[in-house]
């Protein structure tokens, strides 16, 4: 299957935020993700995209050494994730996080100034106060002294944004952002990463959500275990593309009304 890699250069390649090649990714016999490819723009926001268990998040993970790939490659801004790791930020899904851990929602934010402060860094008043301006970005400023396992879904999501935030990244990986949060939140949610992208800063984001791509995206990257297209909504998130990432499985009920015919 070959990669549709539309409106890039290979200049921009160079000096994109996140370049991944030939990145294979398997748990067993059969591959989790195939030679992906993937280039993002510096200053946008991409959506990764596709059937459940085409690779979405493993992408993700292979590409910050989570999971080990068997072949491929990632770099950001052109030098290796060791070489810029302070400039990039994570949010993991919600499931995958233990909220029985006992700590403070402050707390949790603050773990996002340790990169700047080293492990054994004091944390001064300044640090407090700029942690809770992040969770004053996210609408969590209230919650603050509150353990972390006592929100709800969608709080605890405002809170891993707010950490994120702290990190004052240039790149922002985010893997299912919206799922199992509510109205307000996703709002909030999207509100906060749209000025982050105003600000020059670049946003990656697993989503499910067909119905809202065009709206929140400036990009979209079609995966089903191997790329099938890359490149802005306008050209890529077409109907025949769908069809292609989806393999049948997405019916006409559900397909989106604002993908290109």
């Amino acid at each position: 299957m070959t990669l549709e890699l539309v409106g890039h250069s290979s200049e921009q390649d160079r000096a994109a935020p996140l370049l991944i090649r030939g990145m294979t990714v398997s748990y067993g016999e059969k591959p989790a993700v195939f030679s992906a490819d993937m280039a993002l723009r510096a200053g946008e926001m991409t959506a990764i995209i596709g059937p459940n268990g085409a690779g979405k998040s493993t992408l993700l993970k292979a590409a910050l050494g989570i999971v080990t790939p068997l072949a491929g490659q990632a770099q950001f801004f052109g030098q290796t994730l060791d070489a810029v790791r302070g400039r990039l930020a994570y949010v993991p899904q919600r499931a995958s996080v233990d909220w029985d851990f006992p700590t403070r929602v402050i707390d949790v934010v603050l773990m996002g100034l340790y990169p700047r402060l080293g492990l054994l860094g004091r944390i001064r008043g300044n640090h407090r106060d700029e942690a809770m301006g992040c969770l004053e970005r996210v609408g969590m400023e209230a919650f603050a002294k509150r353990q972390i396992g006592q929100l709800s879904g969608g709080q605890q999501q405002r809170v891993f944004l707010a950490r994120a935030l702290a990190q004052k990244a240039d790149l922002y990986l985010l893997d299912e952002p919206f799922a199992g949060v509510d109205a307000a939140t996703e709002k909030a949610i999207i509100t906060v990463l749209k000025s982050l992208t105003e600000a020059g800063k670049t946003v990656v984001a697993v989503h499910h959500d067909l119905a809202t791509v065009v709206d929140y995206f400036d990009n979209v990257l079609l995966l089903a275990t191997q790329v099938i297209a890359q490149g802005p909504v306008e050209e890529v998130f077409t109907k025949a593309l769908l069809e292609k990432t989806y393999g049948g499985r997405l019916s006409q009920a559900v397909m989106p009304e604002s993908a290109v015919s």
